[in-house]
């Protein structure tokens, strides 16, 4: 392997067709929407340069601040929620099913699978008021309380976006943890148990310390996913009411494609872009320095 590696040659070989994907997928579209966001006007009307007027206007533009401030909140709401919940789950597959979590791990990860349109369409006749009642206000009429129009007001829909996207993924970071868990030498553990340790002294002082990795690359994972939030407001919200469940994605998409602002468009993904770069960088420094620290 280190001949294999040490050989330009076969180095270009093995990565060059990949690099090259990657370049004509990923860098030249970024590069290309760089490019636009210098620009104003549309394909029909064509483009014209603007200078810093799309950055001027996007500093400025009340509609970013709220599209940035919601993303913020949903990506934070929804990565703890997802990490959390991923990572319980997968103590649970570990120290109390065992063997049997097999069944459970599926059932657990099968929403996953399912397209997001379907899960949207789920939960909203789920958290329906009309024409017919769903089963969520069904309960709450049931012990005397009135139904609640989930999708009226930003708070409630914003809940429901939370709760949605939080069944729809713990099963993955339960699974990705999980691999993480069963990696944990089992002399370690059963030391540890003759020492004392179990239950939560367990968990903090053993199995979340030998876990940190996978636990880091988990909220990485997930804190991109969710800064970069579309099908599933798209398709349970549309960013209503109003624009109030609106992610910069959403608000970018509109821009774009409805709006036919393409430069402008642009530099909204650039703020975006830059956001998710500068996310996982704090959380890469932060997991370092804890690394160093241990």
């Amino acid at each position: 392997m280190h001949r294999v590696l040490g050989d330009r040659r076969a180095v270009l070989i093995l990565i060059g067709p990949a690099l090259l994907v990657y370049t004509l997928i990923m860098l030249v579209p970024m590069l290309w929407s760089l490019g636009y966001s210098f620009t104003k006007g549309n394909a029909i009307d064509g483009f014209t340069g603007n200078g810093l007027g799309n950055f001027q206007r996007m500093f400025t533009d009340p509609d970013v601040r709220q599209a940035l401030w919601f993303t913020a909140k949903y990506a934070v709401t929804v990565t703890v929620g997802q990490v959390v919940a991923g990572y319980l789950l997968a103590l649970l597959y570990v120290f109390f099913l065992k063997r049997a979590s097999a069944l459970i791990r599926t059932l657990v990860f099968f929403p996953v699978v399912l397209p997001t349109v379907a899960v949207g369409l789920l939960f909203k006749n789920f958290f329906q008021v009309a024409p017919q009642t769903g089963p969520v206000n069904s309960l709450l009429n049931a012990v005397g309380i009135e139904s609640v129009d989930w999708f009226g007001s930003a708070g409630h829909a914003f809940w429901v976006l939370i709760v949605m996207d939080i069944w729809r993924s713990m099963g993955f970071y339960a699974v990705l943890l999980f691999a993480g868990l069963v990696d944990i030498p089992d002399e370690v553990l059963e030391s540890a148990r003759l020492d004392g340790a179990s239950g939560l002294r367990l968990v903090r002082h053993i199995v979340l310390p030998m876990s940190f990795a996978v636990l880091m690359s988990s909220l990485i994972f997930s804190i991109n996913g969710t800064l970069k939030v579309f099908d599933s407001i798209m398709a349970l919200t549309g960013g209503g009411p109003g624009n109030s469940t609106s992610p910069l994605t959403l608000y970018m998409f509109q821009t774009s494609f409805t709006y036919s602002e393409y430069g402008y468009g642009s530099t909204i993904a650039l703020l975006l872009t830059v956001v998710c770069l500068l996310v996982t960088l704090v959380v890469f420094r932060v997991s370092r320095r804890d690394l160093t620290k241990d």
